[in-house]
């Protein structure tokens, strides 16, 4: 794709990255077969190929985003799976994570859109503050459908349509909080190694479970785990909203902490249960990648961040005593097959230690959860979670695995099989106890 950015423009690191970017296109459309939005909507500026032009336009004409670009780039969902389709290797990821920075930065939202966005980053990324937000949704929730939707054919869900969709994710009951920061859990026998887990947001309030059971998977193989004391969100939720001063100051104090811990006591690996915020620990070396004091150690860190599975597969677990019958539907997090082109190896542990794996028919294909999407697009979220269900049932599963939080939130609002991380599955059949689901 001809780029016309001017010499000046391109003195900016974040403009002269776009640049290669943009350029590597070549129009060929693959994108579109693949991606959720134009599969669902049709218009080719809900697919990457369209959104790449509205981009490209937006930076070279370095002015305002218009409500029409803003409306394109929000219905993206960042899944990625445009990223694997395409054969000229566009990173589509930067790209539009660049373009949400800008739209962040000089667009005018309306007020009541402002303010949800406001508290869904303030809220989101402290634990303690989104406990207490999910017990006063539940208290509110019956009340949801007093409220009024969307008006017919409205380009964007109203901000009640975005509430009543907050309120409806609102889990029934909420599990006890797991281990602390600081914890210290020593390894079983003689010890292999040491890594970081990291403790995540809204995962360790719904679901402490996932992080419980891969301790106890770790710690029983020899491997000692550490939640570091000062470790903070990973900034995935503010960094796809498009905050990015808040996402890279959470980066470097992570970056911060982790090296410290590393450097006092050996980190052999910085453990990642939800798939979403390992794909973007990983990429914390090209998000601090012209930061003089944080690159170097940056790197270091996404270098040493690995998905739970990742991780586990290095351990050469023994062979379980028998096989089970469980059928296991697998859905493949777009945050780990496109993020992190992370694909075979779950599906392989799962097999290998006694489960009957089955493929769910467009795996590729986003299950609508996305980060905050499913709050902020609810219709296409919900249009998207349908369908994936609605694949994941002509499997005929016992149970559904997955590697990511929010992919286990959206798809268990739409089914009655169980949704359990993939972690305990693999917990269970290496001597742990059976997943429960609270």
């Amino acid at each position: 794709m001809k780029t016309e950015f001017t010499l000046a423009q391109l003195a900016d690191p974040d403009i002269a990255e776009a640049d290669k970017i943009l350029r590597k296109c070549v129009h060929c459309g693959f994108c579109t077969a693949t991606c959720p939005t134009y599969v669902l909507l049709g218009d080719e500026l809900d697919s990457p190929r369209g959104r790449i032009y509205l981009i490209k336009e937006m930076l070279e004409k370095d002015k305002p985003p218009t409500a029409e670009v803003v409306k394109h780039i929000d219905r993206c969902l960042s899944c990625l799976s445009c990223m694997t389709t395409c054969p000229s290797g566009v990173n589509y990821m930067h790209l539009v994570d660049q373009a949400r920075v800008k739209i962040e930065n000089e667009y005018a939202r309306p007020l009541p859109e402002r303010l949800l966005r406001a508290v869904l980053a303030f809220v989101l990324p402290r634990p303690k503050l989104f406990r207490l937000s999910m017990i006063l949704a539940r208290l509110a929730r019956p009340f949801a459908a007093l409220l009024p939707g969307s008006a017919p054919g409205a380009a964007t869900p109203s901000f009640f349509r975005r509430i009543k969709a907050m309120l409806a994710l609102a889990p029934s009951a909420l599990p006890a909080p797991g281990p602390a920061a600081g914890s210290v859990f020593p390894a079983v026998g003689a010890r292999r190694g040491r890594v970081a887990l990291l403790q995540g947001c809204a995962q360790q309030v719904l679901a402490p479970r996932i992080n419980q059971a891969a301790i106890n998977l770790l710690t029983r193989h020899g491997i000692e785990v550490v939640l570091v004391a000062d470790e903070q969100c990973c900034g995935a939720l503010t960094h796809h909203m498009g905050d990015d001063a808040e996402a890279l100051a959470r980066a470097r104090h992570n970056v911060t902490a982790w090296v410290r811990e590393a450097g006092a006591n050996g980190l052999d690996a910085i453990l990642v249960t939800t798939s979403g915020c390992g794909t973007v620990i990983k990429d914390y070396g090209y998000m601090l990648r012209e930061d003089r004091d944080y690159a170097e150690p940056a790197a270091k860190v996404s270098a040493l961040a690995r998905d739970i599975t990742e991780y586990v597969a290095s351990l050469d677990l023994p062979a379980p005593q028998g096989r089970s019958d469980l059928v296991v539907a697998y859905h493949s997090a777009c945050s780990l097959q496109h993020g992190q082109k992370i694909t075979q190896l779950p599906k392989d542990l799962l097999s290998k230690n006694g489960f009957v794996v089955k493929d769910v028919p467009e795996s590729h294909l986003c299950c609508g959860s996305a980060g905050t999407y499913n709050i902020l697009q609810p219709d296409i979220a919900n249009r998207l979670r349908d369908r994936k269900v609605a694949n994941i049932a002509t499997v005929k599963p016992d149970m559904i695995a997955a590697g990511n939080i929010g992919c286990m939130v959206q798809i268990a609002g739409g089914t009655s099989v169980p949704v359990v991380h993939t972690i305990e599955l693999l917990d269970w059949a290496t001597g742990g106890p059976r997943p429960g689901l609270n």
